[in-house]
């Protein structure tokens, strides 16, 4: 089953959707498997999802996409029971990959406890990484709220727990793509990627420009997540530079996932750590 742009609009989920063809068996056996999330802290965005794969000769892009329900789509599961959406997202995995996911990665504040206001991991990732403009953003009760503890709780549920101090799979981690990509580039500071501030970005150059330089920036993130995980390049290619909002952001969600993905191969890897404390980690990526 594959899923175009043009599928993704009649379901209702626009955005990418990308799968290596139709399902069938695999050409070699996944020795592992990581799901990253980019969730929305609110019920009204979608929310995009990627699933790379663990071969013999390294690590591979098996499929993302822009949302929840896109991703069930890709694997042909979106008329599972409704058990609830973490097991519906690890259960979509298996489907693609033919082996049950190792450690999920989630952008979202997660935490053992009520999340109320900022965290020991918040104020930890501030610390490290406020001079490179990564600071974190403050949670509270409502936001993310129930979408956060939904999270956490629905993937203990699965089997797969709350992660602070030590990767053991099958688990579930906090991760945060801004600093993450300052360590991937080895940047001084945070990579001008999100669409919504392009006009903060570069606030003296046209629209048209702008939206040029919003591509170069993904061009180079994209590249450098090449040299970590096959298939990044050809599963996610850029909208045209007149797409729609909507495609544009969709295609942002995507690449979020991903990022959040390679996050949990590092820490699958031992190459990240953990800033927090026992009740929330945000895990990040050491440089090499």
């Amino acid at each position: 089953m594959r899923i175009d742009l043009d599928d993704a609009r009649r379901l209702d989920h626009p955005g990418l959707q990308r799968v290596p063809g139709p399902l069938k068996a695999l050409p070699w056996t996944a020795v592992r498997a990581v799901l990253g999330i980019d969730a929305a802290w609110t019920s009204t965005q979608p929310s995009g999802v990627a699933l790379v794969v663990g071969r013999p000769k390294g690590w591979q892009l098996f499929a993302v996409a822009s949302s929840y329900q896109g991703f069930q789509a890709l694997a042909g599961t979106t008329k599972l029971p409704p058990v609830g959406l973490a097991c519906q997202l690890i259960a979509a995995a298996k489907a693609l990959c033919c082996r049950s996911v190792d450690l999920v990665a989630i952008d979202i504040p997660l935490a053992r406890s009520p999340i109320c206001a900022r965290r020991v991991s918040d104020d930890a990732v501030s610390k490290k990484y406020g001079g490179r403009w990564c600071s974190t953003h403050s949670p509270n009760a409502s936001r993310p709220g129930r979408i956060s503890d939904d999270l956490r709780q629905g993937f203990e549920r699965a089997g797969y727990p709350l992660q602070t101090g030590m990767v053991e799979p099958p688990g579930l981690i906090e991760v945060y793509p801004h600093p993450a990509l300052v360590e991937l580039a080895g940047a001084a500071k945070r990579l001008p990627y999100k669409a919504a501030k392009v006009s903060r970005y570069w606030p003296s150059a046209a629209l048209p420009e702008r939206r040029a330089c919003l591509y170069r920036t993904w061009n180079e993130i994209v590249a450098l997540l090449q040299n970590e995980i096959a298939g990044v390049t050809a599963k996610l290619p850029q909208p045209d530079m007149n797409a729609k909002g909507v495609e544009v952001k969709a295609y942002e969600d995507a690449l979020d996932a991903v990022i959040c993905a390679w996050v949990a191969v590092c820490a699958l890897e031992g190459r990240a750590r953990a800033f927090g404390d026992d009740q929330s980690a945000i895990w990040i990526p050491s440089r090499r």
